[in-house]
């Protein structure tokens, strides 16, 4: 009785705590089980969403994809210059038309930020800065007589030298980018 006794005193413990841990083993996989469910539904109720926003968004995005490569078009220095070319025009007055049409494109587009990537808009300002500086740069290079003739000479002149133009970049960026979304 003496045997049975300190057996029982032994396995007694011994068994509680197995059976205590086999209750918390227990308890902690259907927390595990509840949680994993929930995430599996907020993950899927996160991709509804996502998909939803992207039905919602992607028409404006589209668009503010083509506004931005339509401003890097009507900015492009070839483009500016062959838009508003008078020859007659003195070349002070031609630089500050191509000046005042590139501020006023961007202007225009400047709320298009909000549908592209932070990067393509970057290069999208970039760009219009650069196209500036290249109508400056002619500009700097004209006499007081230069006419309009002159200046636009001397803008194809620097963009031939350039060769790709800050302009042309950005339109190949916005169109990768753009075959990315889809």
């Amino acid at each position: 009785m003496d045997i049975i006794l300190q057996i029982a005193i032994t396995i007694i413990p011994a068994a509680a705590i197995f059976l205590t841990v086999v209750l918390f083993l227990k308890k902690q996989n259907e927390r595990e089980i509840r949680n994993s469910q929930s995430d599996s539904l907020s993950g899927k109720l996160q991709a509804d969403l996502k998909k939803e926003r992207q039905k919602f968004f992607l028409p404006s995005r589209l668009e503010a994809y083509q506004r931005a490569v339509l401003l890097m078009e009507r900015i492009s220095p070839n483009s500016l210059v062959m838009r508003l070319h008078n020859p007659g025009l003195p070349a002070k007055a031609l630089q500050a038309d191509l000046l005042k049409a590139i501020r006023e494109e961007y202007d225009h587009n400047v709320a298009q930020q909000l549908f592209i990537s932070p990067a393509a808009w970057e290069m999208v300002r970039n760009s219009k800065d650069e196209t500036t500086k290249i109508i400056n740069l002619a500009g700097k290079q004209m006499q007081a007589t230069s006419m309009g003739l002159d200046l636009s000479s001397k803008i194809f002149e620097i963009c031939a030298e350039i060769g790709q133009l800050p302009t042309e970049i950005t339109i190949d960026y916005l169109k990768k980018e753009l075959q990315e979304l889809f």
